[in-house]
C-alpha cells in the first residue's frame, strides 16, 4: 500500500480556529483511546491560544496537501526557560510516515527559539514508538524529582528531558 503522504508535511505553528480544532480532535483521539481525559487536559485542548501560546510557549501543526492538519506537538511554557513537549499526536492514517520525528525536532527548534535551556516531556510506557522517537531526539529519563513542575500527569510514568544551549 502506498504511504499516505506523497509530499514532505509543513511544519507551521497554530494559525488559526480550524488548526485549535484539528490539535484538540487529534489529542482528543488519542488520550481518550488509550487513558483518561482529565479536566486538565480539556482546559489546554479547548483553548491553546490562550493557554500556551499567550502565555510564550506555541504549538506547531504538521500539515499535508491542502493544508489538512495531521499532527501537532505542543512547547508549554515554564519559569526559568524551561519548556515542556506535550500534546503530540499524529491521526492514525498518517502514522508511520515520520512526521513525529518531525514534529520533534521542529518542537525542539522552536524551543531554542523561545529561549528555552530544558525542554521536559511526560509519556508513558505504553507509548513505546514515541518513548523511541524522544531518545532517538537526544531526550534522557529523568526522575519524578527532577521535574521542574509538581503535581504532573499521573500518566507519565516515563518522564525526560534535553537539555539546550
Amino acid at each position: 500500500m502506498p504511504p499516505l503522504i506523497s509530499a514532505e508535511p509543513r511544519i507551521e505553528p497554530l494559525a488559526s480556529e480550524a488548526d485549535a480544532e484539528a490539535f484538540r480532535q487529534i489529542n482528543e483521539e488519542w488520550i481518550s483511546r488509550l487513558f483518561t481525559l482529565t479536566d486538565d487536559d480539556r482546559k489546554v485542548l479547548k483553548d491553546p491560544f490562550g493557554q500556551i501560546v499567550a502565555p510564550g510557549g506555541d504549538v506547531l501543526v504538521a500539515r499535508i496537501g491542502g493544508g489538512v492538519v495531521v499532527g501537532c506537538v505542543a512547547l508549554v511554557p515554564y519559569p526559568n526557560k524551561v519548556v515542556e513537549l506535550a500534546k503530540m499526536g499524529v491521526t492514525p492514517q498518517a502514522q508511520g510516515q515520520g512526521i513525529g520525528r518531525k514534529l520533534v525536532a521542529a518542537a525542539v527548534a522552536r524551543a531554542c527559539e523561545l529561549g528555552a535551556r530544558r525542554v521536559f516531556l511526560g509519556t508513558n510506557s505504553r507509548l513505546a514508538p514515541a518513548i523511541h522517537l524522544y531518545e532517538g531526539a537526544g531526550f534522557t529519563r529523568i526522575t519524578r524529582e527532577q521535574l521542574p513542575v509538581a503535581d504532573y500527569y499521573a500518566r507519565a510514568d516515563i518522564l525526560m528531558e534535553l537539555p539546550l544551549q
